[in-house]
């Protein structure tokens, strides 16, 4: 998900944007719905949620690696400190992806999607802290308001059963990519979005390649094509439409646009996976979505 927070990613002044027509809002919701369709390949792919992200890291670190080929952003590579914050992002990110995954896996995609969509709520709960802000009385009701559409989400409170594992994993998705963004929004004011986003994708491959001879399983070619898509299309592609949406969006259509990700992603589920979301989930959902609005549409701090 790239809801407001994440409005920061664009790069600024001193970085440029590969070039092309389709911008704006269409490129934005481009984007959104590639993330959203990106948790269907937990569904696809027949491997491990690892397996699954090291696939994609490695992909999109070629594809990222390509991008900046073509469309070199200017300022200096990485060195010493800001390398080794981009590395603890990196690992970050194969968490982030690896408990995405595997709450698909244990549930559905409309399960798995809106219990990570609690992330921006997690945000603004983090965000007094991790920047010693004054804490708000919105930020506590967005955070009742996600607990009780997490909680009406859940079809049985049963530690054993997979539908609640598969949320609690989803939940810990959305916190890790919360942290994930609150450490972006500083790199990214030193660097390129893209640039970020290639060396914690690079910093991850090379993270969890020494895990893989403990949960390799062989691919088919369906497989391995299939991960191409994800890390060419919903990770690469979908991250560069964001970037260069950014650039004459406003965050506040940004915020709005984002909280469809689930939105597609449970559309596409149901049309392509036959997976029909129960009411109660759609209710649950419903009020995972008004708190990550509320949440991120808060008035801009003054000055």
């Amino acid at each position: 998900m790239k809801p407001r927070w994440l409005a920061a990613s664009a790069p600024g002044p001193g970085a440029s944007h590969p070039p092309g027509r389709w911008t704006g809002t269409p490129a934005l919701h481009g984007a959104v719905a590639l993330f959203g369709v990106a948790g269907l390949f937990g569904k696809w792919v027949a491997a491990s949620a690892l397996v699954i992200v090291f696939g994609r890291v490695l992909v999109a670190s070629v594809a990222f690696a390509v991008l900046l080929r073509l469309w070199p952003v200017r300022g200096t590579p990485p060195q010493g400190r800001q390398r080794l914050a981009l590395w603890g992002c990196g690992a970050l990110l194969a968490v982030h992806w690896a408990t995405f995954f595997h709450a698909i896996q244990l549930s559905t995609v409309a399960l798995g999607l809106l219990a990570y969509s609690t992330a921006p709520v997690f945000v603004v709960l983090l965000e007094p802290l991790w920047f010693r802000e004054r804490f708000s009385g919105r930020a506590l009701a967005c955070a009742l308001l996600t607990v009780a559409g997490v909680a009406m989400i859940v079809p049985r409170w049963a530690p054993g059963a997979t539908a609640f594992q598969g949320v609690m994993w989803g939940v810990l998705a959305g916190l890790s990519f919360a942290v994930l963004s609150l450490c972006n929004r500083a790199l990214v004011r030193v660097h390129s979005a893209i640039r970020v986003a290639f060396h914690q994708d690079a910093a991850a491959m090379v993270l969890l390649a020494p895990l893989m001879p403990l949960v390799w399983s062989p691919l088919s070619p369906r497989d391995v094509a299939l991960l191409v898509l994800l890390g060419v299309f919903c990770t690469a592609l979908a991250h560069a439409l964001f970037i260069q949406a950014m650039t004459v969006v406003a965050a506040r259509t940004a915020a709005i646009v984002s909280t469809l990700e689930p939105v597609y992603g449970i559309a596409l589920a149901w049309l392509l996976l036959g997976e029909v979301p129960a009411m109660r989930t759609l209710a649950g959902g419903a009020l995972i979505l008004a708190a990550v609005l509320w949440a991120t549409l808060r008035p801009e701090p003054a000055g």
